[in-house]
């Protein structure tokens, strides 16, 4: 086999992210090129609005509004997708493979949703599907998954993957803002899009951890067998209460294997302030992961923005490019073992906060407590808060022992009911 004088890049996309690889495979062209063996071309970029203004200059006949002048172009080896969105990139993924060319990804959905099909699809045509930074940016997470800790039985995972919902939790503790100022705040510095709902609503971390959670376990699971909830019921009293309790509050990806079955969810939950991801503020992402051999390790960082998912990216491309100058052929992306029972969220046991406002007489914590334990429910512990005397009222917050998510709902469901009980609040899963 002769050596190749370059490899050719299809670049689909010149957004945040595509504008970043783009600089980064210009500027760098040299040191890449030394690398990899030979240099990185770009032959096309496929944008949507060629006329559009954008950070970084490139040459306009690298421009083009038709995908299939990347898709059907053989000079083209590598396709670099970072269009975003599922349909559209997933179809072009798809074509490309079949046409012999390898792919690297920052589509954290389409790998979430299609990961079998395209890495099947894959190994049949002999190349490679990339996707380091679908997940956490810049930070190095699937490869230590696909590499470093194959000798591990992964127990669990514990991550804080969304850097849009770590801002606003975090000005909601520091400066005890509510949730729409805070988010507010978050979109005018740009952190939050315009439509902020896949990160606020819980969406953009499912897609992650299903597929941190598939790494993980070796076996696959879909976003759609996620439990996801998002941070817009948080108040600003949750954070000062949880902090009196010595907790702080984040939007938390979990993923735990119990025996054979596995337990994937996302939702706010409460930490304690002295663990590490409890500490995790702003934009930056924190993922824990535990393994039988490994123990406890973090990885963290800024796991999102143009230069440090475009980081990820031309690391991706360099190894692929790579493997093409020495003629290795792709290894095999992922082998799955038999699928895991998943455990539904109503069978989850964890403690709760609750926050609540009834009456301010005596006779009502018994009333509520009666409920809790008809549902086996146990009180860790119980505060009264910020009485109302004008309403004759009074915030009640109850941290409870572990307790089973059913019972909880069941319990709030018959609480809300009692003629003393005039709103449940909030309540919180507590993550130990």
């Amino acid at each position: 086999m002769g050596k190749k004088e370059s490899i050719g890049i299809g670049l689909m996309g010149l957004g945040v992210v595509g504008s970043g690889v783009a600089k980064t495979l210009l500027e760098k062209e040299d040191a890449i090129a030394q690398q990899v063996g030979c240099p990185l071309k770009i032959k096309r970029i496929l944008v949507r609005n060629p006329a559009r203004k954008r950070t970084i200059e490139v040459s306009a006949q690298l421009l083009t509004t038709d995908p299939q002048q990347i898709l059907s172009d053989p000079e083209i080896d590598i396709v670099i997708e970072v269009i975003g969105g599922e349909t559209e990139a997933y179809e072009y993924i798809k074509e490309a493979i079949l046409r012999k060319k390898h792919i690297v990804t920052a589509n954290k959905e389409v790998i979430s949703k299609h990961s079998l099909e395209l890495f099947t699809l894959a190994s049949k045509n002999k190349v490679d599907v990339r996707y380091e930074a679908s997940v956490g940016g810049g930070i190095p997470l699937i490869s230590p998954f696909k590499r470093d800790l194959l000798a591990n039985n992964i127990l669990a995972i514990h991550a804080i993957i969304n850097g849009t919902t770590n801002y606003i939790l975090t000005r909601m503790a520091k400066e005890g803002l509510d949730f729409d100022p805070a988010l507010k705040q978050a979109q005018e510095l740009g952190y939050a899009e315009a439509n902020p709902a896949n990160d606020i609503d819980g969406v953009d971390a499912a897609y992650k951890l299903a597929i941190l959670a598939t790494l993980a376990f070796r076996t696959e699971i879909h976003p759609d067998d996620i439990y996801y909830e998002g941070i817009s019921r948080l108040n600003s009293r949750d954070f000062r209460y949880a902090r009196e309790f010595g907790y702080a509050i984040k939007l938390l990806a979990i993923a735990k294997k119990e025996k054979r079955s596995i337990q994937v969810r996302v939702h706010p939950a409460l930490v304690p302030e002295d663990l590490l991801l409890a500490n995790v503020d702003g934009v930056f992402n924190a993922i824990q992961v535990e393994g039988d051999m490994v123990g406890r390790v973090i990885f963290y960082g800024r796991g999102a923005g143009s230069s440090p998912t475009a980081s990820a990216v031309v690391a991706d491309v360099i190894q692929v490019a790579q493997n093409i100058v020495l003629g290795l052929r792709p290894k095999p992306q992922l082998k799955l073992y038999k699928a895991k029972r998943l455990i539904p969220m109503s069978r989850i046991k964890t403690r709760f906060y609750v926050r609540l406002t009834a009456i301010d007489s005596p006779g009502v914590l018994a009333q509520i407590s009666k409920i809790l334990g008809d549902h086996f429910i146990s009180i860790a512990s119980v505060i009264q808060k910020e009485t109302d005397k004008k309403s004759g009222t009074a915030e009640i917050v109850i941290m409870t022992h572990p307790a089973q998510e059913s019972a909880l709902q069941k319990a709030l469901q018959r609480t809300a009911k009692l003629a003393v009980v005039k709103e449940i609040g909030n309540f919180i899963r507590v993550e130990d």
